[in-house]
């Protein structure tokens, strides 16, 4: 009587086993088909990209401010400590929350690479070949991808409101301003910056684009007449 009791409840484990991974496999195949049908715009969350705001689809209004880096190897010790209690000083009174944010992008060499190949026409036979492995080597950090620059960025954020842009909008100047302060260079990001930062974010490999027209990085959709 035993050995028909074990059998039966192996039989029951395994068909169980089976089951829940039949089961489990069917929900990650939903999840996967839900991801696959999203747009880009609902998997980054972002409704909307205007002005010096972008707006995110479930009521949040956030404003950026970037920060341009300084080189402390150039300071001294004593300017080192001056800084740092300077913008403590600054950023002491100032009491909203905000959150850090670097990141890396490409760097476009190609105006270095063209400055050495204007160098080759006047150079001497020894010149000419430094020249030409410099230029080698700067082809091959590019292809590489290896030549970056850190950009940081702060981001301020609030539920919207009526009147929530202006209100956020003086956060935002104001914490510009204790930067500006303290001797550090900041700038609050329009419509095409947003753009900017979000593909840098969400698309690693994103070359930065140095223009002025948004038609260059925000697509538009065209009126049809019917």
């Amino acid at each position: 009587m035993l050995l028909p009791i074990i059998v039966l409840l192996l039989c029951l484990l395994g068909g169980g086993a089976v089951l829940f991974r039949l089961m489990k496999s069917k929900a990650k195949s939903n999840i996967t088909t839900d991801l696959a049908m999203q747009t880009a715009q609902e998997f980054v969350q972002i409704q909307d990209i205007h002005g010096n705001f972008l707006h995110t689809q479930d009521g949040w209004l956030m404003s950026y401010l970037r920060i341009f880096p300084i080189s402390l190897d150039l300071l001294s010790t004593s300017e080192k400590k001056m800084l740092i209690s300077k913008l403590t000083a600054e950023l002491s009174s100032f009491n909203y929350p905000f959150k850090f944010l670097a990141v890396s992008r490409p760097v476009d060499i190609s105006p270095l690479i063209s400055e050495l190949s204007a160098l080759l026409t006047t150079a001497d036979p020894k010149q000419k070949e430094l020249l030409r492995q410099e230029m080698l080597e700067m082809n091959t950090l590019t292809l590489s991808g290896e030549v970056v620059e850190r950009q940081f960025y702060l981001i301020l954020w609030q539920r919207q409101t009526d009147g929530t842009e202006r209100d956020l909008l003086d956060k935002t100047k104001r914490l510009a301003q204790h930067f500006e302060d303290g001797q550090v260079q900041t700038q609050l990001l329009k419509q095409q910056d947003i753009v900017q930062l979000c593909n840098l974010v969400n698309n690693p490999s994103y070359t930065h684009l140095e223009t002025t027209e948004p038609e260059n990085v925000i697509p538009f959709l065209a009126k049809l007449e019917v």
